[in-house]
């Protein structure tokens, strides 16, 4: 069976900044000698022109060229060898980018319909009701209504020899070759030329196939190039012939009557972009008109979207997967059992995001999740519990804005389905429409009422979708009861719906209707397919900038409803990884996370200080609100910037900018991306400008900062040594081995200095304990403890495996504070203890000299001794030694404040067994 990753590390290659193959093979042997065991690619297949991020592949087929194509892809590969390492990568099998003609498929599809080939390979409805639609693609691409574009000339029909294609600024759309006697039969009858009449009859003629006749189709796909040849010769051979062309093709273009009929004819309808927030026939991803769904549910669709992933697995070129957005996919257990078979059971995790108390079915064949609902249980355990109510009630109080987290979800889930997804929620609608005919008790539910109801139920769903598999007659416990209880919810909040409605919703989406219909079975997998972007829109990507009481909170995979995790629900969530889940991937940050974990590791501490906090923040928003030209200031974007300066700073102008625009159309209050408001977006602009630029307003955030900086560093080494030692295979961010302090895209994704972290990492190995504090600005205190964790799991990886040799157990502390320690032991022979909460301990990393000062000057033992007091954890028998300071300690009850004495956390390994009467707690220095 194939192996799980001992540890990865992320890069996001991205040709803007020139981060290509080839200088991520000249990394390598850093990442190596960092103790990593996979280079953790993002996608690396042929993205559409100027693609930052490789999720909008337009070619499965081939490594991406702007990142260096086939022989740079090949020499990155070979230094991972080389390097002993092994690739993880990153695929997308839910959409592709239609942005042109460089989506082969795609083309061929706008150009030939349901003829083309590779119509079947996307999700797109062919028979929708408008008949104006029907076997037609609408492409919104207009800046105004069509007729108006038309009247101004700005849509033409052009020819690049035997190719013709229609022409709208930057885009181009394909010709269908049935029409095109149009123009070549008066070029025809102008020369008398009989050839060229010939080839256009000849294609007006071209058969009109059908998805179901493949032989009609290779039949038109055969005849239609044998006629582009036959053109493109004539062409060359007579000269005469292509000024007669390009003169009907001109005459074409100055008859506006004429290039409209012309326009109607063809297999796709231009349209104003505006129409697409409605009329779209097919699925996208989430709201993204350019991304269109794939159906990889159709085993020729999988092999010919999979082919070169595949090839690279078999040849042991890659080792792993991570598949984005799976439940995307129609069928998502469906495609992992395939992958799973093609690949020969390859360690693979999806990008599934599980809510609280939602599990991975278990029957999916795969190592777990890429990491989020861990990402979520270990930052909980630095949110402090007892700060909630004043947190509260100050964030309602400082912006006005509603402190009912499931309120602000339901209205932004509800303001997505109704607004953003649109068009998706209408084709669902029309097929339930059709559903309802076959029943007689639903006949006579009217389109409005069954829209209505459609749209309250896809906004009620807690999770991203149910699993049930229509076809096939599977529907799970845990799809019974979500389906269920979306349902009641609906019933609570919506009494004006008919419960009769909502018992036949929940019938039909749970397979208990007597006679089940294909048309029924294919809503129910449609259905399934919605709730995820309704869900992704209307709670991360709007939700999460709405409601800020406490940004740490706000995270992929989090709830910001629910203020932290308990340390029995964080044990217990280990346990039962490290049960069912072992190899799943653990992560703190990723590039869609909405800010860094160290960002969260500071901001959690806000949690401890509520009163202070709130405090701080209404003197800042008082005093900045001249800032805010034009009136009073938006309150509860000043509360969003203020959170985001403490817990990023220092932040300069341009990315505070960058961020607070993003977050303030995220949220969709007063701008957006599609509507922009053009004076507040100026008076924010400004605002951002002002608040940075005032000398005193800069040194109170300062100050209020400096006394958070070194606990938040505590913080974001407990939990970045705790992600690297519980259950699951973690992943390193690029460049989080130091301190990171960055906001969402595109802030996360900016170019990483490796030269740095090369020269640092040279270094860390060798300082002691004293020396790493000392430089702690640096980041070596953090990457030392990254490089001894992952240097052990590669040193003993069967402590962090399944079963009894990776056996997970948690350290029972006792005394005055206990609460605020943390351990766990794996296999027996590994112990990790992080502080928490440590505000309430009033600890921060111990005193440190300058570079240039005495080491021997600083003493962190009386400051441990003082915060922890008689605080203990009892260590499982044997002699131990913490990989970071040196120190020794035998088994027994062991005082928290000997142990991190030196260091804020320890990671002690089982250097002897058990001694037949050792219980004292013995320290010796290396």
């Amino acid at each position: 069976m194939p192996r799980a990753p001992l540890s990865t590390y992320r890069l996001q290659l991205n040709p803007d900044f020139d981060f290509d193959f080839d200088k991520a093979a000249a990394i390598v042997d850093y990442l190596a000698e960092l103790g990593v065991s996979h280079v953790y690619l993002s996608p690396i297949l042929q993205a559409a022109s100027g693609s930052s991020h490789g999720y909008d592949v337009v070619d499965p087929s081939r490594p991406s060229a702007e990142l260096g194509g086939g022989s740079g892809y090949n020499r990155l590969s070979a230094a991972v060898q080389a390097a002993g390492l092994q690739q993880v990568l990153d695929i997308v099998p839910n959409h592709m980018a239609i942005t042109g003609p460089e989506n082969r498929w795609w083309w061929d599809v706008l150009e030939n319909g349901p003829s083309s080939f590779w119509a079947s390979h996307f999700d797109v409805t062919w028979d929708p009701p408008e008949a104006k639609l029907r076997n037609t693609l609408l492409m919104p691409i207009l800046g105004d209504h069509y007729g108006r574009v038309l009247d101004r000339g700005e849509i033409t029909v052009v020819r690049d020899g035997p190719v013709f294609s229609i022409r709208y600024f930057d885009h181009r759309l394909p010709v269908s070759p049935r029409t095109l006697e149009a123009i070549l039969a008066p070029a025809a009858a102008a020369t008398g030329d009989d050839d060229l009449a010939f080839i256009g009859t000849a294609y007006r003629r071209l058969p009109a196939a059908t998805r179901t006749d493949p032989d009609s189709m290779a039949e038109r796909s055969r005849d239609a190039g044998v006629l582009r040849e036959q053109l493109r010769r004539l062409l060359t051979e007579r000269p005469a012939l292509g000024d007669a062309v390009d003169k009907s093709l001109s005459e074409l273009n100055a008859d506006i009557d004429a290039l409209d009929a012309f326009l109607e004819i063809q297999n796709h309808r231009i349209a104003f972009w505006r129409t697409a927030g409605r009329d779209l026939d097919y699925r996208r991803f989430f709201d993204i008109d350019t991304l269109v769904g794939v159906r990889v549910e159709d085993p020729e669709v999988f092999d010919d979207t999979h082919a070169q992933i595949l090839a690279w697995v078999r040849d042991g070129v890659v080792d792993g997967l991570r598949v984005d957005h799976p439940d995307g996919l129609r069928d998502p257990e469906g495609y992992a059992r395939r992958l799973a078979e093609a690949t020969g059971g390859a360690w693979t995790v999806m990008e599934k995001i599980l809510e609280h108390g939602e599990d991975l079915p278990e029957s999916w064949p795969v190592a777990g999740t890429s990491g989020y609902d861990r990402l979520a249980a270990i930052g909980g355990l630095f949110i402090d519990p007892a700060g909630e109510a004043s947190l509260t009630s100050s964030y309602g109080e400082l912006t006005g804005a509603a402190t009912d987290f499931v309120t602000v979800q339901r209205e932004a889930k509800q303001w997505a389905v109704r607004e953003l997804l649109a068009a998706d929620v209408n084709r669902l609608s029309d097929l339930l429409a059709s559903v309802c005919e076959g029943r007689r008790y639903q006949r006579d539910r009217t389109r409005h009422e069954l829209h209505d109801a459609l749209e309250e139920l896809l906004a009620a769903f807690s999770v991203y979708r149910t699993y049930v598999q229509a076809e096939a007659g599977v529907v799970r416990p845990s799809d019974i009861r979500y389906v269920e209880a979306a349902c009641a919810t609906v019933g609570e909040q919506r009494p004006d719906i008919d419960p009769d409605l909502l018992g036949f919703f929940a019938d039909l989406l749970l397979l208990r209707l007597p006679g089940s219909t294909a048309a029924e079975q294919e809503w129910v997998m449609r259905f399934q397919q919605l709730t995820g972007p309704a869900m992704a829109k209307g709670v991360e990507d709007t939700t999460f900038y709405r409601y800020t009481r406490l940004l740490a909170l706000n995270e992929v995979g989090g709830d910001p409803g629910r203020f932290g995790t308990s340390v029995a629900e964080f044990h217990d969530a280990n346990a039962d990884a490290h049960s069912r889940w072992p190899d799943t991937m653990t992560t703190l940050s990723t590039h869609d996370t909405k800010r860094s974990a160290d960002v969260r590791a500071r901001l959690a501490l806000l949690s401890e200080i509520p009163q202070e906090w709130a405090a701080a923040c209404a003197h800042w928003m008082s005093d900045s609100a001249v800032h805010w030209p034009g009136g009073d200031p938006d309150r509860h974007t000043q509360h969003l910037l203020l959170q985001s300066l403490v817990g990023a700073w220092p932040l300069s102008v341009s990315r505070a900018t960058e961020y607070l625009a993003k977050a303030t159309k995220e949220a969709k209050l007063h701008t957006t991306w599609t509507e922009p408001n053009q004076v507040y977006d100026d008076a924010r602009d400004a605002y951002v400008a002002g608040v940075l630029d005032d000398a005193d307003l800069v040194a109170a955030i300062e100050g209020f900062v400096a006394a958070l900086v070194e606990p938040g560093r505590v913080n974001a080494l407990s939990q970045a040594l705790v992600q690297l030692t519980v259950p699951g295979v973690p992943d390193t961010y690029q460049g989080t081995e130091l301190w990171d302090l960055s906001l969402v895209d595109p802030d996360n994704r900016r170019p990483v200095d490796f030269e740095l972290r090369r020269a640092l990492l040279s270094e860390v190995g060798g300082l002691t304990p004293l020396e790493l504090l000392a430089r702690s600005d640096e980041g070596m205190p953090k990457l030392r403890v990254v490089r001894e964790a992952l240097h052990l799991r590669r040193r003993r990886p069967e402590l962090f495996g399944a079963g009894a040799a990776g056996a997970y157990a948690p350290l029972v502390f006792s005394g005055a504070a206990a609460d605020h320690g943390v351990g766990f032991t794996r296999g027996g022979s590994i112990a990790v203890v992080v502080p928490r909460l440590v505000l309430g301990l009033h600890l921060c990393l111990p005193e440190a000299p300058t570079r240039s000062a005495d080491p021997r000057r600083v003493s962190a033992l009386g400051r441990q001794s003082r915060v922890w007091g008689d605080t203990a954890f009892a260590l499982p028998a044997g002699s131990w030694t913490d990989l970071l300071t040196g120190a020794c300690w035998q088994g027994g009850d062991v005082l928290v404040a000997d142990v991190l004495a030196a260091f804020p956390v320890a990671l002690l390994e089982r250097t002897a067994e058990p001694a037949p009467s050792v219980a004292v707690s013995v320290k010796t220095t290396r």
